[in-house]
This record gives C-alpha cells, structure tokens and sequence, in this order.
C-alpha cells in the first residue's frame, strides 16, 4: 500500500500575481500544489514525481475510476492562485476540441473555483452576457471589445463556480482561490487588459473564436456556513470537490479503491489518520492520499475545514 504523499508545490510568478502565497518579486500567481510534475516531498518515495508513481504503481494510487479518461496519467490539477490583478479574459477547449487544435493526447480544461479569501466588492467573468449570437461574439473578439460581452459576477469567500470547458472567464483582483481542473494548462487568451503582449502572454483570437461557447454558463454555488460533516460542493464527469467539517470527533473517508482523494486544508490544523500512517495539514498544505488506502479519518483540536478533491466516484464517504 502507497503511503500519504505530500507534494513539493510549484510556485509560478504572473504579472497579475499577489504577496499571500509567497512574497516575492515578480509576484507569485499560482501554487501548483498537486501535478503530475510535482515531486515527493518525504517518506519512502521521496524525490519521485508523481507522474511516475502513478505509471509504476495505477492500481494503487489512482483506483479504478481514472483509467476511464486519462489511462495511467494522473487526471487532475489542483492549484492556489492569489490574484492581485485581473487575469486575462480566456478560454478552454474541451476534449473534442483539444485534440483538434492541441493533438491527439491532449485534454480539454473544466475547472472549478473555490473562493479562500475575496476583498468587498471582488469580482470574477463567468461566461458571454445571455442573447449574445455567435456572431457577436466572433466580432468582439476579434475587435477586442469583448468586455461588453462579458457576464461580470461578485463572489465572496466561500462561494464556489464550476467552469465547464469552452466557457469564456477572468478572475478579478482581491482575490485567493482553490481551483480543481482537468490535468491540462491549455489557454486561449481572448483579451488581456490591454497589457503589453509578450512572448508568454500572446492572445489566441480565432482559437478563441473556434472555442468560446456563446451559451456557456457557469454554475454557481453559494458559500454556506461552518457545519460539522460532510458537504458536497459540485461535482462534474471529471471531479468531485467536497468541504468537510472537522472538530475533535474524527470524520471517516473511504477511498474504496475507486480513486485517490485530494485533501487540503483551507482553515486550521487537521491529522489525517490512515492504517498505513498518518500526518497533519496547516492552512493552505494538502496531501494526497492513494486509492489504495481505504478507509482513513480527519480530527482536527478545534473547528477547521478542508477541501478534498477527487475523481467521481459512488458518493462523499462518510
């Protein structure tokens, strides 16, 4: 049985970036905390990336539901990003179409957004304006005055958005974020703010003509108070994200050998308690904990939430 794997994070600098996930200059955008890039940070398997883990050793770590979609490669991408700025107004091609444009092999990007931290007044674009044809849409693009297209929606810690690929999007300033997607960085960017293009921040406009889905709508849920238990945030064919409770009285999980769960913590200190080991999260650390596991438990000394990702699989294990 494969042990809980904490992952080394990639730290990503962006020109939007912020301070809160690691002061630097230029400022650090993104935290990919778990890829299959990413490496072992201790135990047994230390200094292996996660890429290979998952080729040697499927059965183990990915359960049986993964190998549907993705086969042996680790299906999904969770990272942190502080947003300090507007991101680019952008895109992602679903399956279909990334292998139309990306190639044979490459996946399509839905994603979704867990809102950790948002300053009065933050907003985020999710999606075209309802009525808008294909043909306005193309034309705005190309024209670069799709901001009068966009569907512009105020968000505050807590709340949540599912976005399905080819759903036109930005995220917005004042904000910090979890985010669950398909294993796939593909990015059409539509509009940028009018900041100067450079070599790494081209925009894409017919590919973003090709993709954008006039009639795209984001899902959105609204943030609910602290609750002991199990909470089932959103759910798509491609992940399931849940928000557990945590108090002194522990919380039971069951991976069930169907998929490997994603587990980190977004407020206080949590153990994570497995028949094979255990280990404990602060704010903002995650650990994954391999399909093969079973049943495992979270307690935490006083109120604290996490989040745990996962591909779908029969329901929330309580």
């Amino acid at each position: 049985m494969l042990p809980l794997l904490r992952l080394v994070p990639e730290f990503r600098s962006r020109v939007w970036g912020g301070q809160s996930l690691k002061p630097t200059q230029p400022p650090t955008g993104e935290a990919w905390i778990v890829h299959e890039d990413n490496y072992v940070d201790s135990g047994p398997l230390d200094g292996k990336q996660l890429k290979d883990i998952a080729t040697e050793s499927a059965a183990d770590l990915l359960g049986s539901t993964p190998w549907e979609k993705t086969g042996a490669r680790f299906p999904l991408l969770i990272k942190l990003l502080d947003c300090a700025d507007w991101l680019s107004i952008q895109v992602h091609p679903d399956d279909a179409l990334a292998a139309e444009l990306v190639g044979p092999g490459a996946f399509g990007k839905t994603e979704a957004w867990y809102f950790l931290e948002a300053k009065e007044g933050a907003q985020v674009i999710s999606g075209v304006t309802p009525g808008t044809t294909t043909a306005e849409l193309a034309d705005a693009i190309r024209s670069g005055k799709i901001r009068d297209f966009s569907a512009f929606t105020d968000v505050t810690a807590g709340d949540a958005i599912l976005m399905p690929a080819r759903t036109m999007h930005a995220l917005g300033p004042g904000l910090v974020l979890y985010e669950v997607q398909q294993t796939s960085d593909t990015t059409y960017r539509v509009w940028d703010w009018d900041r100067p293009a450079t070599d790494g921040r081209q925009l894409h406009i017919e590919e973003s003509v090709r993709v954008t889905n006039p009639e795209g709508i984001a899902p959105f849920y609204v943030g609910i108070p602290w609750a002991y238990g199990a909470h089932r945030i959103l759910e798509s064919e491609y992940f399931q994200l849940d928000r557990y409770d945590c108090a002194a009285e522990p919380l039971v999980l069951n991976t069930r050998g169907e998929s490997f769960y994603l587990v980190t913590s977004i407020d206080g200190a949590v153990a994570v308690i497995t028949a094979n080991g255990q280990a404990t999260l602060g704010r903002y650390e995650t650990l994954l904990v391999p399909a093969s596991t079973g049943e495992f438990r979270l307690t935490a000394g006083s109120k604290a939430q996490v989040l745990v990702s996962h591909v779908p699989t029969t329901g929330i294990s309580r």
